[in-house]
């Protein structure tokens, strides 16, 4: 008996205590969403998951979707064998490649039950690769090549020598819900990326500007969360409504203000809105000293309107760099780079203030006399789009 399995390390939740099974069972749901169609059985043992009797076809796939997989640390394409020694020379010199190179053969023997410890087994699979492989020769200490030997229980042995990277992080839904201000830039969406990446399922908001925004500017926004979607789950999108209150803004207030006073109204509805959809934090992709709505005065003044909830900043000490280089590790680069306007950047004022105070941009935004009328106007025509979890 010989099969392909592919075998699944979590990260994090190794630290957890008591509660480590709440943990688990999330990641497991997870997992196994991310399989529902894909024919194969996901196995569980202690510290260990397995995926197997799969179509091999699909190997590159179930790695693919694992990868997005916030929670696991790593994974291996391992071979499963019953437990005994002639099939681990076998399993083994399958991932010995017929070039010169160094290697060694690391043993974990978990079945005690076997008449030779793992320093004797690992040392028999290594006399057995140098036998068939000229151009090896054994390096304990930093190999080129490292062939894993796992030894189960129940008479099962595992052989791989690859291990790749995953996402990491927690697994979604572990650290409650936050509402993502997603524009249509790039730290946005990398903010709502990295505290998915924490275990918060993200619901998200947008701010579109009709006709002064396109139709164009709303669909990369909605494809910009689909690609959320393939970390963090199903999302849902709230599209508002805005620009009566970005000509009320302009009209009423000072030009060098315009964009304090847009930012303070925005968080004001996410706010709103997470309040009435279950969040319990707020999510933006500001980054100190980015531009002028993102000086730590300006920060201060947006904080200032909103009332119960955190803000989570998750790139506040990012370069643009940083994000651009995430943007692309994580497939929302390219949306980002289309030249689409947002609201963000209809009516801006030549000269925005640097260093705004809360007494003036209060004052100002008190100019707009119907503001809460305007609001609720905009809540109550919000387009809210259901955007299901790509695999």
């Amino acid at each position: 008996m010989k099969s392909k399995v592919i075998l699944l390390r979590y990260g994090e939740i190794f630290l957890k205590g008591r509660n480590k099974s709440y943990f688990e069972k999330l990641l497991i749901d997870n997992i196994k969403a991310k399989l529902s169609d894909i024919e194969c059985e996901f196995v569980r043992t202690q510290n260990r998951y397995y995926i197997e009797n799969y179509d091999e076809s699909l190997t590159d796939e179930i790695v693919s979707r694992m990868k997005k997989v916030f929670g696991l640390h790593s994974l291996s394409i391992a071979t499963k064998i019953r437990t005994d020694y002639d099939l681990l020379n076998e399993a083994a010199l399958e991932y010995a490649p017929d070039i010169n190179t160094t290697f060694r053969v690391t043993v974990n023997r978990a079945d005690k039950s076997l008449d030779k410890n793992s320093a004797e087994i690992g040392a028999d699979v290594g006399a057995y690769i140098l036998q068939r492989r000229g151009g090896y020769k054994v390096d304990l200490r930093r190999p080129a090549l490292e062939i894993k030997i796992d030894i189960r229980e129940k008479g099962y042995s595992y052989v791989f020598s690859g291990v790749e990277e995953c996402a990491g992080g927690m697994p979604v839904g572990c650290s409650g819900k936050g509402m993502l201000l997603l524009s249509g830039g790039f730290d946005s969406s990398v903010a709502g990326y990295r505290m998915a990446r924490r275990g918060m399922q993200i619901c998200a908001v947008h701010y579109h500007s009709f006709p002064y925004t396109s139709e164009q500017a709303k669909q990369k926004v909605i494809d910009l969360a689909e690609i959320l979607t393939g970390y963090a789950g199903d999302i849902k999108l709230f599209v508002v409504p805005f620009t009566e209150i970005q000509f009320a803004i302009h009209e009423k207030c000072r030009a060098d203000y315009m964009i304090t006073i847009m930012r303070r109204i925005m968080i004001d509805i996410a706010e709103r809105l997470a309040l009435d959809n279950g969040a319990g934090a707020l999510i933006t992709g500001e980054s100190l000293g980015q531009v002028a709505s993102q000086t730590l005065q300006s920060l201060t003044v947006t904080n200032e309107a909103v009332g119960d909830l955190p803000v989570f900043r998750p790139l506040i000490g990012m370069d643009k760099y940083e994000i651009m280089k995430t943007a692309e590790e994580i497939g929302t680069y390219k949306l980002s780079e289309l030249p689409y306007q947002d609201c963000c950047t209809v009516f801006l004022p030549k000269n925005p203030v640097i260093k705004p105070s809360v007494e003036i941009a209060k004052k100002e935004q008190a100019r707009i006399e119907d503001l809460e009328t305007l609001i609720e106007t905009a809540i109550k025509n919000v387009e809210v789009i259901e955007i299901k979890a790509i695999k």
